[in-house]
């Protein structure tokens, strides 16, 4: 029994002392909420990108994109139909790709990957879809039936080829002179970084 007894004694003094010990130790573990990152943090609509011609080049792509998908999809019954088939997947490619591009540019998603050249791939974009548009409303105006969903389908391909054709031209200006959107930001950077640097080795005399 007095085994026993002081057995309990030694097991509520180690038990007190570990207490103890644990109230003392710096190492306190924590209730406090940890927060999530916000990864969409710095995000906003760039009203300045869209007023400019760039942004309304790519605003009227989408919607003359759309509407010529629109009226190549109301075409119920076709023979030949390789025509129909090839501006349905150029006009629907084109909406997709231009209307991520025109939603990555708004809202200034681009300058959070800076390792992609923005300006060559916009480039690529307009002129493939400029080509292929074209291509695929010449197709589709030999090969039509005289309808008026295709008559409409042709008319909105050709003018949204012209506005690719813009875009395209304006596009490879810029490429050519490097006033990209990103490249204000790169360059600004770049120049900071040198500057740093310059300033380091100035007054660390023994890196001279």
């Amino acid at each position: 029994m007095r085994n026993n007894e002081d057995a309990e004694g030694f097991d509520g003094e180690a038990s007190n002392t570990s207490m103890i010990s644990g109230a003392n130790s710096p190492y306190q573990p924590t209730t406090e909420p940890v927060h999530s990152r916000n990864v969409f943090r710095g995000i906003r609509c760039d009203l300045e990108y869209l007023k400019s011609h760039f942004g309304i080049l790519k605003v009227i792509e989408v919607v003359l994109a759309l509407i010529s998908f629109i009226c190549i999809e109301t075409i119920m019954m076709c023979s030949p139909c390789a025509g129909v088939y090839l501006f349905e997947f150029v006009s629907c490619s084109a909406f997709v790709v231009t209307g991520v591009l025109l939603l990555i540019f708004s809202l200034n998603l681009h300058i959070k990957v800076p390792h992609v050249n923005w300006s060559l791939t916009d480039l690529i974009n307009t002129a493939t879809s400029t080509l292929f548009f074209f291509l695929a409303s010449v197709v589709l105006a030999a090969l039509n039936h005289k309808t008026g969903a295709e008559i409409a389908a042709v008319i909105f391909g050709f003018l949204v080829m012209g506005v690719y054709g813009l875009n395209t031209y304006l596009a490879v200006r810029r490429w050519r002179l490097g006033d990209s959107r990103d490249g204000p930001l790169q360059t600004s950077e770049y120049i900071r970084a040198r500057t740093a640097s310059r300033g380091e080795v100035e007054s660390r005399p023994e890196l001279q």
